[in-house]
C-alpha cells in the first residue's frame, strides 16, 4: 500500500490547481485520472477565455491545460494516469483499477491523510422516441471528437440546449465545417450568455426557445429531428412541428455533481437545483462532512472553469495549512482573496444563484 499527504481524484482544472498549490508548500501530492491526459474539459475548450487577467484571459482552454500540466510537474506531483478511482474506503483508502484493465487484476490502493475529491460532473441525458439511434450524442462527446480527436461527427447538426456547451459547441462545429441546422431551447430564453448566442445568430443560425425535440427519425441513422413549441406546462403544442433534414442531433441538457466518491466517503449532501443536483456539504475550506476530505469544481455544484480552478486553490491551500505546512495567518490572507475572486465571478444575473446556494451549503456545514 502507498501512503501520500494527500491524494487528489480528478485532474480538471480543480484538481491540477489543488495538486499544484498543495505540492507548492511542500505536501506530497499524488493526483489521480481515469484518462490518458491530465485537464479534463480544458483540452475541449479551444475559445479564448473572458474575465480577468487572474483567470487567464484572452488564453484558449487547451494552452491553459499545457501550463498546469507543466506547473504540476515542476513542484512536483506525480500523476497517475488511465487509473480510475472505483473505492474510497474509511482511513482515507482509495481503490484504483488500472483504465484499461477489463478483468481487475490491476487493483492498487493508496492511502493519504488528506484527499481531494475533483471528479467533476457528467452530462444528463433526455429520451424521446429515436434518441437510440446512431448520430444521437451528448455535446461533451461532439467536443470531444472535433477538438480533441479532430474528427467530424456529422454534417448537418441539430442542437438541444442553448446553455454555454450548446452555444459554444454549436460554433466550434461551424469552425470545424459542419452546418447547424437549428438550437432548440425549452425554456422561454437562451440560458447561456448573449456574447455565445451571437457569435452563431451572426452566422445564420436559428435559436428556437420554448421549443423541445419530439421525435428522431430514419432507418439505420438519424436522418431527420422534429421538434415542437412547448407551452407554460412544458407540454407540446399541435400543429407548431417542424421538421429538420440532419444526421446528428446533439444534447446539451445540463451537468449533474459526480458524487459517488462522495457517497462512498460518507459525506452529507444535500439537494440544489441550481447547482445541478446533490452536492456535498463543505466549508469555507472546502472540507467536507468527513475530517480530512475535501471537495473542489463541478462535484460542489456546476459552474465554470474559472470557479473550478478557483476552488482547487482553495482546496489545496486548506491542505498544505491542515498538514502544518503553510502559516496559519498567510493561508488565511490567501483563502480571503480567493473567496474575493470567487464572488467576484459569482456576481451579475448567471452567477447570483449559484452566490446563493454556494452559501446555503457552508451554511448547512
Amino acid at each position: 500500500m502507498n501512503r501520500w499527504e494527500l491524494i487528489v481524484i480528478g485532474s480538471g482544472p480543480s484538481g491540477l490547481t489543488a495538486a499544484i498549490e498543495a505540492a507548492k508548500n511542500k505536501v506530497k501530492v499524488l493526483l489521480i485520472d481515469e484518462n490518458i491526459k491530465a485537464g479534463g474539459q480544458l483540452f475541449k475548450q479551444i475559445h479564448k477565455f473572458f474575465g480577468s487577467s487572474a483567470h487567464y484571459s484572452g488564453i484558449r482552454g487547451i494552452n491553459i491545460g499545457e501550463n498546469l500540466i507543466k506547473k504540476a510537474e515542476e513542484v512536483g506531483v506525480k500523476v497517475l494516469l488511465n487509473r480510475i478511482a472505483i473505492g474510497l474506503f474509511k482511513g482515507k483508502k482509495v481503490v484504483v483499477k488500472q483504465g484499461l484493465d477489463n478483468k481487475g487484476k490491476n487493483i492498487d490502493i493508496f492511502e493519504a491523510d488528506k484527499i481531494v475529491i475533483a471528479s467533476g460532473a457528467s452530462e444528463n441525458a433526455i429520451y424521446f422516441p429515436g434518441w437510440t439511434l446512431p448520430g444521437i450524442m451528448s455535446a461533451g462527446a461532439v467536443q470531444t471528437m472535433i477538438n480533441v480527436h479532430r474528427v467530424l461527427p456529422g454534417k448537418k447538426i441539430l442542437m438541444i440546449g442553448s446553455g454555454n456547451v450548446g452555444l459554444i459547441v454549436s460554433y466550434q462545429l461551424i469552425q470545424a465545417g459542419a452546418e447547424v441546422k437549428a438550437v432548440i431551447e425549452a425554456l422561454p430564453k437562451i440560458g447561456g450568455y448573449e456574447v455565445h448566442a451571437d457569435k452563431i445568430k451572426r452566422l445564420g443560425v436559428p435559436i428556437y426557445t420554448s421549443h423541445t425535440i419530439v421525435e428522431a427519425k430514419g432507418n439505420l441513422e438519424v436522418e431527420e429531428a422534429v421538434i415542437a413549441k412547448v407551452d407554460k406546462n412544458w407540454q407540446t403544442i399541435p400543429n407548431t412541428e417542424r421538421i429538420f433534414k440532419v444526421d446528428t442531433i446533439s444534447i446539451a441538457a445540463g451537468l449533474k455533481p459526480l458524487i459517488k466518491l462522495v457517497r462512498m466517503a460518507d459525506c452529507k449532501c444535500i439537494y440544489i437545483p441550481e447547482l445541478g443536483g446533490w452536492v456535498p456539504i463543505h466549508n469555507k475550506n472546502m472540507e467536507t462532512t468527513y475530517s480530512g476530505i475535501y471537495v473542489a469544481g463541478d462535484v460542489t455544484g456546476v459552474e465554470e472553469a474559472n470557479t473550478a480552478l478557483e476552488e482547487g486553490r482553495l482546496a489545496g491551500i486548506a491542505v498544505a495549512e491542515s498538514l502544518g505546512y503553510l502559516d496559519k495567518k498567510i493561508a488565511c490572507n490567501i483563502k480571503t482573496e480567493i473567496w474575493e475572486r470567487l464572488k467576484d465571478l459569482r456576481s451579475g444575473p448567471f452567477g447570483e444563484n449559484r452566490f446563493k446556494a454556494k452559501n446555503k451549503i457552508i451554511r448547512e456545514y
